[in-house]
């Protein structure tokens, strides 16, 4: 009973298995797409649904998780309307807000913009064309928030950047 196994582990080893598992550690991590809230106007959904196919396609260099909401919430209460959206909000990193002229109006993707603020998440816009819409959502201008052209690189690196500056 009792006595040495001869299971001793050098102090070398040890550091090198550290090492090896702090590595493996970083490449999954870098690995993870990001979870991402869309806020979007109503009337704009079939250009996010083109953005979250074109993310969800392995061949494409666009990756991320998307916590938005596919279909509206069929209530007249604002109050748990909201509920939900947060709930959305709460599980992601970072909110995608896609810029159109009929976003600017939106009273529900300004909310969406400041409730993400709110809750620590970082916000960046995307628009499709070459120039970016000549009104933006309230919010957006007032917190003078990074836009990007609708590009998978400019986009991915935007995203990655709200999500570590948040």
């Amino acid at each position: 009973m009792g006595g040495n196994g001869g299971g001793r582990i050098f102090r070398s080893d040890l550091k090198k298995l550290e090492e090896k598992a702090k590595q493996s550690l970083q490449n999954t991590i870098a690995d993870m797409s990001r979870h991402v809230f869309i806020s979007f106007a109503f009337e704009n959904e079939d250009e996010v649904n083109l953005l979250r196919g074109q993310a969800a396609n392995e061949r494409t260099a666009l990756q991320f998780d998307d916590f938005s909401l596919k279909e509206a919430i069929k209530s007249n209460n604002d109050d748990y309307v909201k509920q939900k959206i947060r709930e959305r909000i709460d599980r992601t990193s970072v909110t995608v807000v896609y810029l159109s002229q009929d976003s600017a109006k939106s009273s529900w993707v300004d909310w969406e913009i400041s409730e993400s603020l709110k809750r620590g998440k970082g916000v960046i816009g995307v628009y499709k064309g070459d120039a970016p819409p000549t009104q933006l959502p309230a919010a957006f201008t007032q917190h003078d928030l990074k836009l990007v052209k609708w590009s998978h690189q400019d986009l991915m690196e935007a995203i990655e950047a709200a999500s570590k500056k948040r």
